[in-house]
């Protein structure tokens, strides 16, 4: 057998639901959500959101958390890996490189925008979360360095620089720790001091009353109902992009198909329960996204600005323009903006180290080397990423290229290839076995039929539907349809591309190449010499 590195384990069962809750709490509960169910009418959007979270969010996380664990067992702990050992197909191990790559290409942009929120709970707390006095949009503009490329290299506190390097060393410092002492340590500390926090701010808004007496309909209750009324559900259901933004939403809110719950239930032991720790991590995370996001920010938001507040403002808008004038307006706003954004930060590092975990895991068991030499590949790649990303900062189109191409458009075909392998490679029957292996609840047996047929349907169909709009850009119209290539597609073959775009491409393909190297490595490696399986004795 391979000399394997030191097999990882979970303390405890309620660290890996802590954790598996933290990666999947992360900005978009914040920002993303509230932003979302107010474009979309509230109720509308809450019934395809729900929808979609029983149709898909919460089955193929119970898929992965099954699948992960059964690949643990055998030794594996990458979505290579797992793939390889349940399919026993030379070709199934290339079907993982998206939960390889995709989560570390994620990390690459992700870390850069989880600095801006460290860099934003400094500011506010010194007051100077803004440029000429409230222009909180020029801020931002010099902090991240959306308005020029190469700009955002500096490392004064107004700059992003520092803070940059600052969130690099902590997350590469826990991850270096492993998986009980860096990562489940993070999450037990942070998840609890990010609900606190939450719920301080939350009373906050609540207690707001009416800010402006000069604006009696900018009140916590119409700001409440401006989420949270259903409005024309009829007419709401009837628009796809609605189902394709509440479908989009489930993905980023689980985290499922970032190819990071396999690999985080690949450390649990034999017999834990995945069937209700999945549902417990879940539960987590939509108080937190539901209970608590939907609550904060957009009523927040209305109170003081009303709907121009609102409406068509973009996540990061919402948070880092939006938001800093209304904490501004606020009695003791610099410490009510600081500690939410201080709130984000914990969100977004709990995501962050998940990230990193599944290339840390594929390095360890594909090339045999340790965890040392496999951090400091890691942090290497990355580092080559994030470097791209915070040079081209400019109008944050290297981040959003990556962000259409690798952090939306692969989480559909990661999830797609796990429920197909799930209910059609390894067989609904052997994976329902599985996934009771040790259960203290049984899944209604209905989800048998949901696993094998409605969720694959259900993701393809919404995939095509995502295909249309934004790569195709279909109107959805059957009358007078138009297509309009989206400026994703423009910024490649358009007649005017951007160059910075197209590199981008080039550097995700770059990437994707290395990755699939490193797979047909690993590959040649497990035939040869498989690891351990866990809990096997030592010979």
């Amino acid at each position: 057998m391979a000399d394997t590195p030191h097999q990882e384990a979970w303390s405890s069962r309620l660290g890996v639901i802590l954790a598996v809750a933290g990666s999947a709490v992360g900005l978009g509960n914040f920002l993303r959500f509230p932003g979302l169910a107010a474009q979309y009418g509230g109720g509308a959007f809450m019934i395809a959101y729900f929808a979609a979270l029983l149709l898909i969010g919460i089955p193929i996380g119970w898929v992965e958390w099954s699948l992960g664990r059964e690949g643990g067992r055998q030794g594996y702990h990458s979505t290579a890996g797992i793939f390889h050992a349940l399919l026993k197909k030379p070709w199934a191990r290339y079907l993982g490189v998206i939960g390889f790559f995709t989560p570390v290409v994620i990390y690459m942009y992700y870390v850069y925008v989880e600095a801006w929120c460290l860099g934003y709970a400094v500011n506010a707390l010194l007051g100077t979360l803004s440029v000429g006095g409230k222009n909180f949009g020029d801020f931002f503009a010099q902090f991240t360095g959306a308005g020029q490329d190469g700009v955002a290299l500096r490392f004064s506190l107004r700059d992003v620089g520092i803070f940059v390097l600052i969130v690099y060393v902590l997350n590469f410092y826990f991850i270096y720790r492993g998986i009980s002492k860096g990562i489940e340590k993070v999450c037990t500390y942070a998840m609890p001091a990010l609900i606190f926090i939450a719920i301080i701010i939350l009373i906050r808004v609540m207690t707001l009353g009416t800010p402006d007496p000069a604006k009696p309909d900018q009140n916590v209750l119409t700001g409440l109902g401006y989420l949270w009324n259903p409005g024309d559900v009829a007419k709401g259901l009837k628009n796809p992009e609605l189902w394709l933004a509440a479908a989009g939403q489930i993905f980023f809110s689980l985290s499922v198909g970032f190819g990071v719950i396999i690999t985080y239930a690949s450390y649990l032991k034999s017999q834990d329960d995945v069937v209700l720790s999945g549902l417990t991590a879940s539960a987590a995370n939509e108080f937190c996204e539901v209970g608590l996001g939907g609550l904060i920010t957009v009523p927040a938001a209305f109170m003081f600005l009303g709907t121009a507040g609102i409406v068509g403002q973009g996540t990061f808008a919402l948070g880092f323009n939006v938001l800093p004038e209304v904490f501004v307006r606020m009695p003791a706003g610099h410490l009510f903006a600081s500690i939410f954004f201080i709130l984000l930060f914990l969100a977004a590092i709990t995501s962050s180290l998940s990230m990193l975990q599944p290339g840390i895991a594929f390095l360890e068991e594909g090339l045999g080397i340790g965890r040392k030499a496999s951090v400091a590949l890691l942090g290497f790649v990355t580092g080559i990423g994030t470097l791209f990303v915070w040079y081209f900062s400019k109008d944050l189109k290297a981040m959003d290229t990556m962000d259409f191409w690798v952090g939306t458009l692969m989480l559909f075909v990661q999830a797609t290839i796990l429920v197909v392998i799930f209910g059609w490679g390894i067989g609904v029957e052997r994976g329902w076995a599985l996934m009771h292996e040790g259960a203290e609840m049984r899944v209604p047996n209905f989800y048998k039929f949901v696993l094998k047929y409605i969720t694959p349907t259900f993701l393809i169909g919404v995939f095509v539907m995502w295909v249309l709009k934004n790569v195709a850009g279909w109107n959805f119209s059957f009358a007078t349809p138009e297509f309009k290539p989206s400026g994703y597609v423009e910024d490649l073959i358009g007649q005017h591309p951007s160059w910075v775009a197209r590199l981008t491409v080039a550097f995700i393909v770059i990437v994707t190449g290395f990755a699939l190297l490193l797979i047909n490595i690993a590959g040649k490696r497990w035939e040869t010499n498989p690891p351990r399986p866990r809990n096997s004795p030592t010979p």
